[in-house]
């Protein structure tokens, strides 16, 4: 894998800003536990807000890394990145990255007029509510999917329809939605534990949820590292990494918000819920999970090959 050195400029801030400031004015935690109620416990009440998705079309959001020429934005893999962290951060509903990565090949995508999802290994999240599919969906089956606003079916496939570049850019996206959930998890848990009091105390203070706190951290500034990397370099290994310590810093983050949460963590008022199961939906997202720890255990076996 490359060495790379990434600071964000101001642009960039400003439009990791921009996007952060559009998703808490349109979908701010009330949104969210209103999709989610209507949804229900098994997902089966889920709907994609269009107005909300013609709002992103319209800021640019899929047409990001679309030519100028072409009606885009004009930007590059890192900008995506960041406005993908952000949609995951605010755990955003729909099929972000295949609309994304149909923007400028299916009409009405870059603006948010079409909603495009693809066969993704043998998954298709939010089929019903799709213009278009890429793949074949035929005799799709409706899944129970663990979160309740990522609808998915069981198709017939068994590899994801997307190739090369692209296969390999969805990864990244998904990655930096991953690092979004893990990085907003981490927030959670730091801000429970410092109003949380037991025994006349912050439960901060205890020396066993600093450590929970402090591995969270940690996992969530390593992931970010090799996913900003990963959008520099657009190196297919480099991606493979990037989404390993993302899908852990995710599911992994999740997973101590809610036992620094304790009991109140395990109830459906709790927001970390959700979080987790997102988190453990996108990591089965691309097919085969271990597909990324074979392509970087070849490297690092037999690296004259590349």
């Amino acid at each position: 894998m490359s060495a790379v050195y990434f600071q964000l400029s101001d642009d960039q801030r400003a439009l990791q800003a921009g996007v952060r400031e559009l998703l808490a004015g349109r979908f701010e935690r009330e949104a969210l536990r209103a999709a989610v109620d209507e949804a229900g416990v098994d997902g089966s009440g889920a709907r994609l807000d269009r107005g909300l998705w013609r709002e992103l079309g319209e800021a640019g959001f899929f047409a990001l890394r679309l030519p100028e020429a072409d009606g885009g934005v004009g930007l590059g893999l890192p900008e995506a990145v960041l406005a993908f962290e952000e949609a995951g951060r605010a755990l955003l509903p729909g099929p972000l990255v295949a609309t994304h990565l149909a923007a400028g090949t299916v009409p009405g995508a870059a603006e948010g007029q079409t909603v495009v999802t693809a066969v993704d290994g043998a998954l298709v999240e939010w089929l019903d509510e799709a213009d278009v599919v890429q793949g074949d969906a035929s005799g799709a089956m409706p899944l129970h999917s663990v979160d309740p606003l990522t609808p998915l079916h069981r198709v017939h496939a068994v590899v994801p329809t997307t190739a090369g570049a692209d296969n390999s850019l969805a990864g990244l996206l998904t990655a930096a939605e991953q690092l979004g959930g893990a990085s907003r998890t981490c927030d959670m848990a730091v801000r429970y534990a410092r109003d949380r009091e037991q025994f006349g105390r912050p439960i901060g203070s205890f020396q066993a949820v600093k450590h929970l706190c402090a591995q969270m951290l940690v996992r969530t500034e390593v992931a970010r590292a090799a996913v900003y990397a990963a959008a520099v370099t657009a190196d297919p290994l480099d991606i493979a990494a990037a989404r390993l310590l993302a899908d852990e810093a995710a599911v992994r983050g999740a997973r101590d918000c809610l036992q620094i949460h304790g009991g109140m963590g395990f109830t459906w008022e709790a927001d970390v819920h959700m979080y987790l199961k997102r988190a453990w939906v996108r990591a089965r997202r691309g097919g085969d999970a271990a597909a990324p720890e074979e392509s970087l255990a070849a490297e690092l076996l037999l690296p004259e090959k590349r």
